[in-house]
């Protein structure tokens, strides 16, 4: 795969998984987090690019894009998928709390893209943007409300930036991941596999394999990938 990617929150957890899968398939990749340590670590393994950033600057997302630019002469692909969590009684969740959530998780999502775009944009085969959203988007337990609220609007911008960006040729599309384990497998229990119509818990394998997806076709665009592994469309009644 000869393309250039930036994947954000690449340090840890999915994203980490999504770069891992892009850099085997030959991309280059890209890797934008604000966890400085592990960036360079996964840098070094990958001989990748790191990029200190914080997705809730402006600046930040700014030279990110320049940066790779600068050191490749263009972009690709970008997967959005820097974020964070904060389940609190709604009570007592203060609005710096909740702005922050949405500041790192939707936000960015709309900034990245913007300035990624502009690169994009002068491809001649355009690019692809993939969000990372969430299945909260669409289900919830309770005090979770600014995270609901971020992946919500991560799913509707999805739509509204694959309409504004199609002149541009560039694809935009989301993913819903459910339960994705990015610890240790090892310890997940039978019933917690047997929750899934799939039989099993999911991997940030399964999610980098969405992204392979979107992000090697021109045709789908304006779409929410859920990979959950059934969970979303399994009825559950007490008995």
């Amino acid at each position: 795969m000869n393309k250039v990617v930036i994947v954000t929150g690449a340090a840890n957890g999915i994203g980490r998984g999504i770069a891992l899968a892009y850099a085997e398939k030959g991309a280059k990749v890209v890797l934008a987090d604000i966890n400085e340590e592990k960036g360079k670590e996964l840098e070094r393994q990958l001989n990748a690019k790191f990029v200190r950033t914080d997705v809730r600057s402006e600046e930040d997302i700014q030279n990110l894009m320049k940066t790779t630019i600068n050191k490749y002469g263009t972009i690709d692909i970008l997967i959005n998928n820097a974020g964070i969590s904060k389940f609190k009684n709604v009570y007592d969740l203060s609005l710096t709390e909740w702005d922050d959530v949405l500041n790192t998780n939707l936000r960015s999502v709309f900034i990245c893209s913007k300035e990624a775009a502009k690169y994009m944009r002068q491809n001649a085969n355009g690019g692809a943007i993939v969000n990372i959203a969430s299945t909260r988007a669409i289900m919830s337990e309770p005090n979770s409300e600014a995270y609901a609220a971020s992946k919500g609007g991560i799913v509707a911008i999805t739509h509204a930036l694959a309409a504004s960006l199609s002149e541009d040729r560039i694809t935009v599309n989301a993913i819903s991941p459910g339960w994705i384990e990015t610890g240790d497998y090892g310890q997940l229990s039978e019933r917690d596999h047997a929750q899934h119509f799939s039989k099993r818990v999911g991997k940030p394998e399964d999610i980098a394999r969405g992204c392979m997806y979107l992000t090697e076709n021109d045709f789908v665009t304006g779409e929410n990938l859920v990979i959950d592994g059934g969970m979303t469309r399994k009825m559950i009644y007490e008995e």
